[in-house]
């Protein structure tokens, strides 16, 4: 039904999975098979990476990265740019394809290709503002700076649910940084991976540079093990669950490497009773059920004054009967399927579960009767000392807890391990202030009167706890990607040392 699609983009029946300084015919890794979660079949087959093929990866990086660290930053920007522009070309067919693979609406999975676009003009401007400082020093006819060099290799290790604009958020930013990369997608996305290869391939072919980034899929964990093990990585960026963060960071800090951690969210939004309800209403169903309940910055606990509360879910109750539950190519479908069949029965136990801990399911808890990983969005009335509340369920399960007072609203939404994102509706001044204060939210997103998720380029994105306290994207994050370096320049004739210290052998 999509050939066409799968053609123009490079992708065929037998796909390698593997790109150093050109594609790999035959790697010697296992099989994969790609799924499209809509209907359970095959979309088409990838030969992954064995042991062998990932050196030659590594290899190529390491040596395109020793012509690339001397290119001019602003021409590493013409790459981008020019990287944006065929993004540009190619955005409704991949974001068509992220629709296929991961199960995104049509409208959801263009715009994860139009975030790839944004990191890609946000770093063309970065090439030119790699900023150092000039610092006052202490000593006479003395001058100090800092400065920012490229810093190697960049392991990049991205999740399912985003599967290809969280490569652009690492990828672009690091090679106006001066940096190589090599991605590791999730193997259940490693399609719109490969087909983000081919356009790669296809910019770095035409501009005459070393091929800066390459792909390794992996069918399973030994991949992202490998990488984490490699001196030859400097950092290592890696988005998935908190499993995988503590799985990851001991062996990249063994060989005193560097992380770059997003991990999981717990995230809430406070509901008071001052909030305009019709707009809490539509920031709380994107932020729950969006993307199926299936991104990091996806609302998991809606904490709500006790005053408004059964009025709110009612409401909420009559918003999700509503949502529109189909194939996501299809026109006016709202919610897609989950990722694949452990999702989905991952979601049916955590119902399970919900019941023997006293929660109260409003509306939802189903798996719905036809092909493929479809659920339907599931609200519960809880209490926040239920254990599963302060559990991550990667689903459009979302917890409704009730509070007296702002203090004991913030204390339940900081109460969980993680610290990704977070929300509050008010129309008081000083309720948003103190959100947003030290005594606030713990999170690394803080919001006021907009939802958990839909997090804009420009600003670093991160949670802190066990979210990893990773950032990426915007604002500074590029400094991640760089080793800084202080220098001193002694333009006079004498040896004074810093702090006053005398030393003085004579002559």
């Amino acid at each position: 039904m999509f050939d066409d699609v799968l053609k123009r983009l490079g992708i065929s029946d037998v796909n390698s999975g593997v790109y150093a300084d050109g594609w790999i015919d035959k790697p010697g890794g296992e099989e994969l098979v790609s799924l499209n979660p809509a209907t359970g079949e095959p979309i088409a087959r990838v030969l992954t990476a064995a042991r062998d093929d990932y050196e030659r990866v590594v290899e190529s990086a390491q040596q395109a990265f020793q012509d690339w660290r001397m290119t001019p930053a602003p021409v590493r920007g013409e790459f981008v740019r020019r990287l944006g522009m065929a993004l540009r070309e190619d955005k409704r067919d991949l974001g068509l394809l992220v629709t296929l693979e991961m199960g995104k609406i049509q409208s959801e999975g263009e715009g994860e290709v139009q975030e790839m676009i944004d990191m890609c003009d946000f770093s063309v401007g970065l090439s030119r503002q790699l900023y150092g400082l000039t610092i006052a020093s202490e000593r006479p006819q003395h001058r100090m700076m800092e400065q920012w060099h490229p810093l190697g290799v960049v392991g990049i290790l991205s999740a399912f649910n985003f599967p290809v604009a969280v490569w652009a958020w690492n990828a672009a930013v690091a090679a106006v940084c001066g940096d190589a990369s090599i991605w590791k997608p999730s193997p259940q996305t490693p399609l719109t991976a490969i087909a983000v290869q081919h356009i790669v391939d296809r910019v770095t072919t035409e501009m005459k540079i070393p091929p800066i980034c390459g792909l390794a899929v992996g069918a399973g964990i030994e991949t992202g093990q490998w990488m984490a093990d490699d001196a030859r990585l400097p950092l290592i960026s890696a988005t998935g669950s908190c499993e995988m963060g503590r799985a990851i960071s001991p062996i990249v800090a063994q060989r005193l490497g560097r992380c770059l951690l997003e991990l999981g969210g717990n995230n809430a939004i406070i509901l008071t009773e001052s909030a305009d309800l019709d707009l809490a209403l539509r920031g709380v169903l994107f932020a729950a059920v969006g993307t199926s309940g299936q991104r990091c910055t996806s609302l998991r606990r809606l904490i709500v004054h006790e005053s408004i509360a059964d009025t709110f879910v009612e409401r909420l109750a009559n918003a999700y009967h509503s949502v529109n539950i189909g194939d996501p190519w299809e026109e006016g479908v709202l919610m897609g399927p989950l990722a694949n069949e452990r999702a989905a029965e991952t979601m049916m136990q955590a119902v399970e579960t919900i019941r023997e801990q006293g929660g109260e399911i409003v509306c939802g808890g189903h798996r719905t009767d036809r092909p493929g990983y479809f659920v339907e969005p599931t609200i519960v009335r809880a209490t926040a000392d239920m254990p599963i509340v302060a559990t991550e369920t990667f689903a459009p399960i979302l917890y409704v807890l009730t509070y007296k007072t702002l203090d004991e609203a913030i204390e339940i939404q900081n109460s969980v391990a993680q610290g990704l994102s977070s929300a509050i509706f008010t129309d008081r001044m000083q309720e948003a202030e103190r959100f947003l204060s030290p005594i606030g939210s713990d999170c690394g997103i803080a919001n006021v009167n907009i939802g958990t998720s839909g997090a804009e380029i420009g600003g670093a994105f991160g949670g802190e706890k066990e979210t990893g306290g990773g950032r990426e994207a915007g604002s500074d994050s590029w400094k991640a990607y760089m080793r800084r370096q202080t220098c001193t320049v002694n333009w006079g004739d004498s040896l004074p040392l810093a702090q006053g210290v005398e030393f003085d052998v004579g002559s």
